[in-house]
């Protein structure tokens, strides 16, 4: 209204021919303004049912997330349940320490016992030397592959020859771990 007055005194201060003129930019100007008046109505009718369309969405959220604070775990908590799993760790490690040194105590204590038997049997035990070889036998002969049921004495007088020969030279210190497929010199063989 107070524009209309300095508008209608500007008016008037013009003349007849600045009247007319001033009358249809003043016409235009008030429609101007009426645009812009309806503009703004439109965007804040807009901006209420947006206002509104978040109101509900923050409601909904807020029934979503109903009795979720008492689930969540603050930082200190955490450092608190790491520190306890720690201190049961640390504990845990103390406790199996322990019981692995009275395992492995144990697992000696039978171990020197077992030793101590062994020699108590073993010094009862005569003394078992070991075979020498010699190089008194036969350099010829010929070469046979044990058959099942073979012995070195079988063998032996089979090709009439000694058992001393034949392990002298094939180096058996065992005659009785003869194998079958095994070959074997025959020194002096016929």
């Amino acid at each position: 209204m107070r524009k209309l007055l300095v508008i209608a005194l500007w008016a008037g201060s013009l003349g007849a021919s600045g009247y007319a003129q001033t009358s249809s930019n003043l016409g235009a100007h008030v429609a101007s303004l009426r645009e812009d008046v309806r503009i703004l109505v439109e965007r804040v009718g807009e901006l209420g049912l947006r206002v509104e369309q978040l109101e509900r969405e923050n409601s909904a959220l807020m029934q979503a997330t109903k009795g979720l604070d008492s689930t969540y775990a603050t930082v200190s908590q955490l450092n608190g349940a790491v520190a306890e799993l720690n201190q049961s760790l640390r504990n845990g490690d103390a406790s199996t320490r322990e019981q692995t040194s009275k395992a492995v105590q144990e697992l000696a204590n039978q171990t020197n016992s077992a030793l101590d038997s062994l020699a108590k049997g073993m010094a009862s035990r005569s003394v078992i030397k070991a075979p020498t070889f010699d190089d008194n036998f036969p350099k010829e002969g010929l070469t046979y592959t044990i058959q099942k049921g073979d012995t070195l004495s079988s063998i032996a007088k089979q090709f009439r020859t000694t058992v001393r020969h034949i392990q002298n030279a094939n180096r058996i210190t065992d005659p009785t771990k003869i194998q079958v497929g095994q070959p074997l010199f025959i020194p002096g063989g016929e």
